[in-house]
């Protein structure tokens, strides 16, 4: 069997939904990534900010007019504490140091790095694209709250059609070229730029349902939509 590295862009939605951090997920998550680092595989890590990352933007912007660089740093550090919590949970596999700049290549033994947000203007998804072309890794996948991506947004239109397979130029048409913090897209438009002139492969998929994941993981017939 090969042994594989995988990047995995987790959702902030996913770590802390409306509700609160899910620590169901988050086991179910942990349970399945040990499983497959045994098979000896290995895992970077990146998580999104979620609720707290917009909890903490819609109090700031209550208070004062923030400018968009504050509001993307409130984020960021978001990210950080998921990715501390993260690390925690992943404590004996995972390397001490999270990843705050992926430009910089890390040089670690343990199965799992985990990475956080960078810098304003570059989210989560971005990161996971610098990491693909920092280590080699060809595909990314990137769990988010959605089983596929549409063809439109299917809040808005009945008429919305899953998409398995996408072409770059097809998917960037459908969500732009700006990003903007907090911002709710498939994969982010900026990330979506820079993993097409990689010519890298984005798998999109609900993380919540963590069988599905290990489908895909184990070469199975999975649910999600394919961006190549």
């Amino acid at each position: 069997m090969n042994k594989k590295t995988y990047i995995i862009s987790i959702g902030g939605s996913l770590i802390v939904p409306p509700e609160g951090v899910d620590w169901h997920f988050l086991k179910d998550l942990r349970t399945l990534i040990i499983e497959e680092i045994k098979k000896g595989h290995k895992f970077f890590l990146i998580a999104g900010g979620g609720k707290t990352c917009r909890n903490y933007i819609a109090a700031a912007s209550k208070v004062i007019e923030i400018d968009k660089e504050d509001l993307d740093w409130l984020g960021i550090h978001a990210t950080r504490l998921n990715a501390q919590l993260l690390r925690t949970i992943f404590r004996e596999q995972a390397n001490l140091e999270i990843i705050k700049n992926p430009t910089i290549k890390l040089s670690s033994q343990k199965n799992i790095i985990v990475a956080s947000g960078w810098k304003p203007g570059r989210s989560t998804d971005y990161v996971a694209t610098i990491l693909a072309k920092e280590y080699g890794v060809k595909t990314i996948i990137n769990l988010s709250n959605i089983d596929y991506v549409y063809d439109k947004d299917p809040n808005k239109h009945k008429d919305a059609k899953i998409k398995l397979k996408m072409a770059w130029p097809e998917f960037r048409k459908l969500v732009g070229n700006k990003w903007s913090p907090g911002l709710n897209s498939p994969f982010d438009p900026v990330a979506a730029k820079k993993s097409s002139e990689l010519g890298l492969e984005v798998v999109i998929m609900n993380g919540k349902n963590i069988k599905n994941l290990k489908n895909y993981l184990d070469g199975e017939k999975f649910k999600g939509t394919v961006i190549k």
